[in-house]
This record gives C-alpha cells, sequence and structure tokens, in this order.
C-alpha cells in the first residue's frame, strides 16, 4: 500500500515559545509536513523539523497568499503576535500586528479554502485577557466564568484577542451571510489559555509571570518581591499541558464540537500559595509583596477560575498536569536544574 502524504502545517510565530514547543511535538507524530513563520531566523533546535520557512511578517498579505498558493496547507497555527507586556507598552503596534495580522490570515486562509473547494483548520491561541470584571468584588462573586462571561476586556491585548476570537467565528459561521450559496470552508476552533507557565523560558515581564518569576529568582540564590498582591488568584497552566490543547482540539472530529472558543485550565492558585511552594524547596529565600497599582489591576480584571467543561465534553479535554505536578513535577526541577547547569 502506498504511504499517505503528510499534511502541511503552517505554525506562524514558529520562534516563539509557544511555536517552537508546537513544532517539536507535532514532529514527534510524525504525520505532519512543518512549514514555520517568522519575523527572525528559527532557532537551532527546531531549524531541523521544518520542511519549509519563511522569514516574514503575518501583514505581508502577498507573501502570505504566495505561500498558500504553492502548498496545500491543510492547519494553521496562528501563533505570531506581540505578547502581553509589550502589548500595554506599544499599544498601537499590537493593535497593529494582533488584530492586523490575525485578519491577514484568516482572510487568506479563508480564501484559498473557498477556492480549492477544501477544508481548511485554523487554530488560536487566546487568553483569559479577553475577561474585564469592573472590580475586584464582582470577581470575587464569581470564582468561575464560562465562555461567554464579563468579555469587558481592559488591556490592549485582551481586546485584540476577542477581536480575533469574533473574527474567526465570522469566517467560520456568517462569512458574506447574505451569500445564501457561499460554502464557509474555514474551520476556526479556538483555545483559551489561562496563565501560561514554561521552564524553559525566562519570563520577560508578563502581567502572569509573577509565579514562574518566584521559582527563577529562588533558584539562583535571590530574593523576589512580588508585584501583586499574595491574595491574587489567576488559573494557569504549564506549557506541556498546553501543547496538549492545542494539537487535541486540532485533531478533533468536527462533528463533536458545539462551539468555536473553548475555556481550558488546569489550576488556580493564588501568589501566596505559589510561594509556600517555593519556598519549601528554597527556604533561603525570601518573597516579599510591593504590588504595583496597574499590574495589579489588570490581574484583579481577570477571573480566578475558568468553566472548562465544554472542552472537557466535547472533545475529551483533561490536562495530565494538577498543582502538584506542575511545580513540583516539572517547574522547579527543571528551572533548578537550568542554572545548576549553568553554574557547571
Amino acid at each position: 500500500m502506498e504511504k499517505s502524504a503528510k499534511q502541511i502545517v503552517l505554525i506562524t510565530g514558529v520562534n516563539g515559545i509557544l511555536g517552537q514547543e508546537l513544532a517539536s511535538s507535532l514532529a514527534k507524530l510524525g504525520k505532519y509536513d512543518l512549514l514555520g513563520l517568522d519575523m527572525v531566523d528559527p532557532s537551532e533546535n527546531i531549524k531541523p523539523l521544518l520542511s519549509q520557512f519563511f522569514k516574514t511578517s503575518v501583514l505581508q498579505k502577498s507573501q502570505i497568499q504566495s505561500i498558500f498558493s504553492k502548498l496545500k496547507i491543510s492547519k494553521v497555527f496562528h501563533l505570531a503576535g506581540v505578547l502581553a507586556g509589550d502589548a500595554e507598552r506599544e499599544p498601537e503596534k499590537a493593535e497593529a500586528l494582533n488584530s492586523g495580522g490575525t485578519a491577514v490570515m484568516l482572510e487568506v486562509t479563508n480564501d484559498y479554502a473557498i477556492r480549492e473547494k477544501r477544508g481548511i483548520k485554523f487554530i488560536f491561541p487566546s487568553t483569559i485577557a479577553v475577561y474585564g470584571f469592573p472590580d475586584l468584588k464582582t470577581k470575587t462573586q464569581n470564582s468561575v466564568v464560562t465562555e461567554e462571561e464579563f468579555l469587558n476586556p481592559i488591556t490592549m491585548y485582551g481586546i485584540n484577542k476577542l477581536y480575533c476570537e469574533n473574527l474567526g467565528v465570522y469566517y467560520s459561521k456568517y462569512y458574506k451571510m447574505l451569500e445564501p450559496d457561499v460554502k464557509r470552508l474555514l474551520d476556526f476552533r479556538c483555545v483559551r489559555f489561562p496563565g501560561l507557565m514554561s521552564a524553559l523560558t525566562i519570563p520577560t515581564g508578563g502581567t502572569s509571570d509573577y509565579g514562574a518569576e518566584m521559582i527563577h529568582t529562588a533558584a539562583q540564590g535571590q530574593n523576589y518581591e512580588s508585584f501583586v498582591r499574595e491574595d491574587a488568584v489567576l488559573p494557569f497552566m504549564v506549557m506541556p499541558d498546553a501543547i496538549k490543547a492545542l494539537i487535541t482540539l486540532a485533531e478533533a472530529d468536527k462533528s463533536k464540537l458545539t462551539r468555536f472558543v473553548y475555556n481550558v485550565t488546569s489550576f488556580s492558585i493564588n501568589a501566596k500559595e505559589i510561594a509556600d511552594i517555593v519556598l519549601k524547596v528554597f527556604p533561603d529565600t525570601a518573597i516579599d509583596y510591593n504590588p504595583h497599582p496597574e499590574r495589579q489591576k489588570i490581574v484583579d480584571s481577570w477571573p480566578a477560575g475558568v468553566d472548562d467543561s465544554t472542552a472537557r465534553k466535547d472533545w475529551g479535554w483533561s490536562p495530565d498536569f494538577d498543582v502538584n505536578k506542575a511545580f513540583n513535577g516539572y517547574l522547579i526541577p527543571e528551572i533548578r536544574n537550568k542554572y545548576a547547569t549553568q553554574k557547571a
């Protein structure tokens, strides 16, 4: 029997931490031909995993069209964008790249799906930044939220992500709705992530980075001053579970999906609870609290927990890492080993 051709998958933002880990995990499955796209050259560890790499921006529509015209792409993982912290420092840049770049990718993907009369999956990572509680009291009264509640983001990052969620739904369900014969073949699927924690990268000042920062500073024998209150609570997930969620949703049977945007989560925890875990392992470290007013305001606007029951029901979502395994089985040992190796 002739061996079937591999599906062609395009990963935008492939050089980011999410992109690198996704490329590595998809390569291990052995059934995908991976294309990478980024504005910077791919790191040495993922370069061998890519059959082709395109050094360009997702804003370059003609170049994106050229890629689709030459290659029969079956899945797009659109990860390119400006991250949350940088988005607040340069909101105009974030708006252009996060909203504009996603619009270009959706438009071109949709165009080629219709032109070639075939479905193309478009996988998009969103964030709890799309939520926005008006005050801490409201957050406290609504400890777990569904996909449809409190969608009033206060950050540029959250505003961009919510727009892109809605735009993806439009292309999949409502595109040219006044033309009844239009075939809507773009298959938009979105995972709405909680705070993500990775052992492989140094935190860069993101709004939910305080937990990872505690571990990194403690592993280096340094003290830490938290920019949020000790009672600040958010839902979190470690990077391996984030990759699992993206791949599982991408491979799910479309007939079983009841929505386009899905909450996923692993555990909720406050800053003091994280500190207590870290201090048990690094007892010589001191962790203090000096809340930054604006960063605290952002954290307070995000939910303490999200309801991911629909993802569990529709496509079998279940995290591999609970809070104990996340910290004591992944984050702390990996980060401690990272700095021990550097000293050696």
